[in-house]
Parts: C-alpha cells; structure tokens; sequence
C-alpha cells in the first residue's frame, strides 16, 4: 500500500495536584519540547530509509512492510508534532511580550529566530547541498543560480518551522502594537473547555484543512518559503490555540481525565489509519487522499485535525502527570533541544550517507540509526553551544 505520506470537567483546582502557574518553569513543557525534537529527528530518519516524504537524501531500500509502517509513523507524526510545537512555542509568547514590549521582543525574535534562519539557509545549507551533491560548476555559480531556485528563498529543510514561528511572532506583535490602547490581559485560571467544545474545534478544524486541500494538496510546496500550505490551518490554529492557553492557563486548567481521555482517542485514531486508508481505496490510488472534491480527502483532513486535537491535549496532560521534573540530564537535554533542531539535518544525513554501504533490513537500519544519531545530534548541540555567545542565540 502507498503511503499517505504527508510528508463532567472537573474544576482547575482538581485537575492537577500541584499548581502550574503560566509564569512559573513549566518542566513538562520543556520535557515536550525535548520529546518533540527527539521526534522530528526519527521521523526524518524514517524517511531516509522507508522513503516516504522529502528529504535530500533517501536509501528507497524498501518492500512493502516497510513502506507500509514508514508511511503509518509519518503520517501519524505529521498529523501533530509540529501544530504541537507551535501551540507551545505560542504559549510563551504573550508573557515574553509583555516582560520586554514590542521592541525587545521584536529584537530577541530576530535573533533567536531570525539569525539562525540566516546563517542556516544562506551559508551552511547551500555548502552542506553543495558539496554533497559534487557540482561541478562553482560554488558561487551555482549558489546565485540553481540553489535559490531548486531549494527555495528561504526556510529550507525543517527550518520551515523557524520561518513560520518568525512570521507568526511578527504577526503577534504587530496586532498587538495596532490594540496598544487595550491594556494586556493578565494570565488567569480559567475552565479548561468542555469535551463537546473539543470536538467541535477538530471539527472546523478539519473542515479548513479540507477547504485549504482544495488549493493546496499535500505535498504541494511553494518554493520560494518551503512551506506545505495544505497543513497551515492546523499550525495557524494551534499558534492561535497557544497564545490563547497563556492568556487563561489552561496548562493548568486541563483536567487529567480530559487529558487521558483525549490521549485514549489519539491512540484510537493511530489504530485507524490503515483500516481507513483500505476503505478509501489507498492500495489503487492515494491522491483522493491529498486534496480536491473527493469525499478521502474530507476523511484524511477529519482524521489528521482530530489526531491533532486529541494527541496535543493527551500528551500535555500526560506530560504534567509523570514528567514534571528535571534532572541533569533532562535540562541539560532540553538546553540542546534547539540546537539539536537546527543542526539535525546535515548531522543525520552525513551519517547515513557514511553509513550507506551497512545493507541490513531498513526497518532494523533505521533503529539503530536512531539509537546512535539522536544522542550524536544533543552531544553535538551540546558542544555548539558552549562556543562563545552562542548562549545567545542557540
């Protein structure tokens, strides 16, 4: 099968047993942040050896087994990881804001955001393509002609995420400096929405997904940012979904039965993709799957807004619950976990190109890798880091 490769609440006092307070170190936060770049870095793994999805570099080693649950793991991870990102990257953004106003901000943004962005996309990626692929033609040559053109303006690679937080955070600020004479609203407790309330923003969620494929199918790219529009509902939704979470700190309204309930239906939803891909046909033809007038894509945009929903709400509650500390290790992981994000694509793919000539079983190649190049990518990190200023900026 060819994979659809995408690329009763109780009250807030109840719902946790400890006080989490939106000014306070959210632990569980950073632990997700870490889970969640961790997560980005095996998932582009996958696609090096199920081949599935773009990247600069595949095996395409593969049989049908492994396409089949390359294709269900990236599927499932598309269907949330980055709109989780984005929710709580938003989160902290009011509180940042009203700290350091709209030029500090707006300062800090350019730097963490911005130069990395740069650096990455106008000097280390164009040398890192370079000289992988071997052209022949100068560097300069080609670097002014075929790269803007074949690899996009800006935001190559999984720096599209970095792109699109700059952009919604310049957004942010400039709808806040247009509602100046408004006073901030300070952060509050208030009730976590209801189940029913839930259901319907996956609902209308799906529906815009829907509506946006229509346009933009999946795996459609504009070229010149990188970005995939036909996910843009869900990563607008969830920036929005953030910020409004800060403002009435629902991190710490979310009730833990709400929050295993919603992982419980994640989990569900997991389970049905395979089944749901056989009914819509996806074994003859995938592409009703992607986008247009066909009642697949309705059923995917559905399927991936409520995975959404479900899995975001499920994993922050589940985080709090067990993963609400941090030793050594786990700060010290989640200091690198940006860095680790930036540098991930040049590390994963040097290793696996070097380790190219290892012919063992794909599946079985892409867990060892994941063993070894996950901790190489945070050892890695961790070292750029302690370079001078770096702390700056990374």
């Amino acid at each position: 099968m060819k994979a659809i490769a995408l690329d009763a609440n109780r009250s807030p006092a109840a719902a946790v047993s400890a006080p989490v307070r939106a000014t306070s170190r959210l632990f569980f936060v950073d632990n997700i942040r870490v889970f969640l770049t961790i997560l980005v870095i095996v998932h582009h793994l996958m696609v090096i050896y199920a081949g599935s999805g773009g990247w600069i570099y595949r095996e395409g080693r593969q049989d049908d087994i492994t396409s089949i649950l390359g294709g269900w793991f990236c599927a499932v991870n598309q269907a949330y990881f980055m709109g989780l990102f984005l929710c709580i990257s938003a989160y902290f953004v009011p509180g940042a804001y009203d700290r350091k106003g709209p030029g500090r901000f707006l300062v800090d943004r350019l730097i963490r955001l911005g130069i990395p962005l740069a650096v990455y996309g106008w000097v280390l990626r164009p040398l890192f393509i370079y000289l992988g692929m071997g052209v022949s033609r100068s560097l300069w040559g080609w670097y002014t002609g075929e790269y803007f053109r074949d690899y996009g303006i800006i935001g190559g690679g999984p720096l599209w995420f970095i792109e699109a937080l700059l952009i919604f955070s310049l957004l942010y600020v400039l709808g806040r400096i247009l509602m100046r004479p408004r006073p901030a609203l300070p952060a509050r407790e208030a009730r976590f929405p209801g189940n029913a309330a839930v259901a319907l923003f996956a609902s209308l969620l799906g529906v815009a997904t829907f509506l946006v494929r229509l346009v933009s199918p999946v795996n459609d790219t504009f070229a010149p940012l990188n970005f995939q529009f036909a996910n843009f509902a869900q990563y607008i939704a969830l920036f929005v979904m953030g910020l409004v979470a800060y403002r009435r700190n629902w991190l710490a309204a979310l009730p833990d039965r709400a929050g295993k309930l919603w992982l419980g239906i994640a989990a569900l939803l997991v389970m049905l993709y395979g089944p749901l891909a056989l009914v819509g046909g996806a074994t003859e033809n995938v592409e009703p799957f992607l986008g247009g007038w066909h009642w697949q894509s309705l059923l995917f945009a559905l399927w991936d807004a409520f995975l959404c929903v479900s899995a975001c709400i499920g994993l922050i509650a589940f985080f709090r619950r067990l993963f609400n500390r941090q030793g050594s290790v786990a700060r010290e992981l989640s200091r690198s976990a940006y860095t680790a994000y930036l540098i991930h694509e040049p590390v994963i793919t040097l290793l696996a190109v070097l380790a190219a000539g290892v012919m063992i079983y794909p599946l079985l190649k892409f867990a060892l890798a994941a063993v070894i190049f996950v901790p190489l990518c945070f050892g890695l990190s961790s070292l750029i880091r302690r370079l001078p200023s770096a702390d700056r900026v990374l």
